[in-house]
């Protein structure tokens, strides 16, 4: 069996106070499961960083191709010396919950991350259960949950209120049959030099 290769490093100083605090921060606001996910799009952004280097020497078609490449993944790139200036922070963008989050879906990103992982979350008609997964500007449109969530209604004001039960008194009134003025044939009978009969 072979050994598979780390995907990321661990920081060089494990107790550096300002990048813990740096990292509780990202780890809170994209709501990621542990900081090993910080350090895998460090990585990510590293090797694409890296590739940019390459390329200065080289030509311009291929320039252009891994630029293109970078636009189609959804980094705002235009050129090889934009790509140098990618961060971490642009990676955890392109993430499936935070796209899920940045598009109205969900409210938070904790939601986002549950409803991947319960396989509620689809992109065409491929279900994806992977909330690191990377979204590309095609794939963006299509991302969708495959079940409703219960929004909470606002309370009514009073206001609302007043007007709800105006409402339903004009229809009792409309539903009730109109009643004759002129006092039924039995009555008249009955009703003797003005007075009733007992």
């Amino acid at each position: 069996m072979i050994r598979k290769k780390k995907k990321y490093s661990r920081p060089q100083r494990p107790f550096d106070k300002a990048r813990i605090e740096a990292e509780n921060v990202l780890k809170d606001k994209y709501g990621l499961k542990n900081k090993k996910e910080i350090w895998k799009a460090d990585a990510a952004i590293g090797r694409i960083r890296n590739q940019a280097k390459e390329l200065i020497t080289k030509s311009d078609e291929e320039k252009n191709a891994f630029v293109e490449k970078l636009h189609k993944k959804g980094f705002g790139v235009k050129s090889v010396a934009d790509s140098l200036a990618l961060d971490k922070e642009d990676w955890l963008k392109r993430r499936l919950q935070t796209i899920l989050k940045k598009k109205g879906l969900t409210t938070t990103t904790k939601q986002a991350r549950q409803l991947i992982t319960h396989k509620h979350v689809s992109i065409g008609d491929q279900i994806v259960n992977i909330p690191s997964y990377q979204v590309s500007l095609e794939e963006e449109g299509l991302v969708k949950l495959n079940i409703t969530l219960k929004t909470d209604k606002k309370p009514k004001t009073k206001v609302e209120k007043i007007k709800e039960e105006l409402e339903e008194e004009k229809q009792k009134v409309k539903e009730e049959p109109e009643v004759s003025k002129e006092p039924k044939e039995e009555n008249k009978a009955e009703e003797v030099n003005g007075e009733k009969k007992e």
